[in-house]
């Protein structure tokens, strides 16, 4: 029986060609579902008795290269990857609170995170208790109901750091799990997993990604609790697509590099910065004036301190908007961790939704720069820096 050609273009061409050589790189699975040659098959899939995949919300086969990388550098079990780093945190959180729990986070972190506690979760009666990780007593927050603590290794954007293995003690000694959002450190600088840690989030996104391309998350953990993120996230469906989980296999590859440039330029450039007339202040947690420094040393490796940095000028909010004018190369950008340097406005990007009393409480003041630092000549950043810091 002669094909015609809606037969022939759908159906031939449909599985790869066998060959002895393999692909230099990771393929592509750019499918949705998969096919099954019968029912008992498909249950055996399901049921974990065989290796394979049914549907891209659940698992693709880029997404489990993208794992095997995080899990084997961040130390942990298993992971999850996500669309977005925001799906990765509240997935994560989800996981672990029902209706009537309580929850202690730090009251200095990416906007999206403190609106997610402080405004989604009140509508599952769930409670969240904002304190300073640093300065605060964490002991005297918890209650009988409380289920999660919550923070960041590297605070955005002041770039504070908390003691993760007392913090992981604390929180075990009142039963209680800790996630932390280990997006400006990545595995390179610290393990949290290895601090005693519960789960470790990722805004993919960033550093991860490093390219400005992909839109990701990712959480790292035991199999018990990535068990967990996964049940509830094939409900509420914030699957990485197939590319960008190919993308960030990529990107990864070049990790360690790019985290020990940025981190070298970050460090030369706060140190220049700091002593500049127009900078009241300089948060930056390897500059050894930084009150971050001796936690810093003890929570990260390779003697790195990552590429984010802020600065808070003495000329305010006026200074903050000349100096993002005054920048010529160094673009103002609403994320952070490409090889090119950008700066932010937190009050009206990242911590936009913060009221003025919370940025009071957060120490956010409207003079402050968030810089992510990149790859280029560190002598022409500076030098760029310091010319438009001169002309406002």
């Amino acid at each position: 029986m002669k094909k015609e050609f809606a037969t022939n273009l759908i159906h031939n061409g449909e599985q790869s060609q066998d060959s002895v050589s393999k692909s230099k790189t990771l393929p592509i699975f750019m499918s949705s579902v998969f096919a099954f040659d019968d029912v008992e098959t498909l249950d055996s899939v399901y049921e974990g008795q065989s290796k394979g995949y049914v549907y891209s919300r659940n698992g693709n086969p880029g997404h489990d290269a993208l794992k095997e990388i995080m899990c084997s550098i961040d130390e942990g079990e298993d992971a999850q990857v996500f669309s977005s780093g925001m799906a990765a945190v509240t997935m994560s959180i989800l996981s672990l609170v029902k209706s009537g729990d309580h929850i202690i986070a730090d009251n200095v972190l990416y906007g999206g995170t403190h609106q997610f506690l402080k405004d989604e979760l009140s509508k599952f009666n769930i409670e969240v208790t904002f304190i300073n990780v640093v300065e605060d007593n964490i002991e005297k927050y918890f209650k009988s109901n409380t289920k999660l603590v919550y923070l960041e290794t590297i605070s955005n954007p002041l770039m504070e750091v908390a003691d993760l293995t007392k913090m992981s003690k604390i929180a075990h000694l009142h039963n209680t799990k800790l996630i932390v959002d280990n997006t400006f450190s990545t595995p390179i600088i610290c393990q949290p997993l290895k601090l005693g840690v519960d789960i470790v989030v990722y805004s993919a996104t960033k550093y991860l990604c490093g390219h400005s391309d992909v839109t990701g998350g990712i959480a790292v953990s035991s199999k018990e609790f990535i068990q967990n993120i996964r049940n509830i996230s094939a409900l509420y469906g914030p699957m990485m697509s197939p590319f960008d989980s190919w993308l960030l296999v990529r990107s990864l590859r070049t990790l360690e590099l790019r985290m020990m440039q940025h981190s070298n330029n970050a460090l030369k450039l706060a140190e220049f910065l700091e002593k500049h007339e127009k900078i009241k202040n300089v948060f930056y947690p390897g500059l050894k004036s930084s009150r971050a420094n001796k936690t810093a040393i003890k929570n990260f490796t390779n003697n790195l301190f990552g590429g984010m940095m802020s600065i808070d000028l003495y000329a305010g909010e006026r200074g903050a908007y000349e100096l993002i004018k005054e920048l010529d190369s160094i673009k103002f950008v609403p994320s952070l961790a490409g090889v090119a340097t950008s700066v932010s406005y937190p009050v009206k990007t990242s911590h936009r939704a913060f009221s003025d009393q919370e940025l009071f409480k957060a120490n956010i003041s409207k003079g402050l720069i968030r810089i992510s630092t990149g790859l280029e000549n560190i002598e022409n950043l500076i030098s760029e820096f310091d010319r438009a810091l001169n002309n406002i």
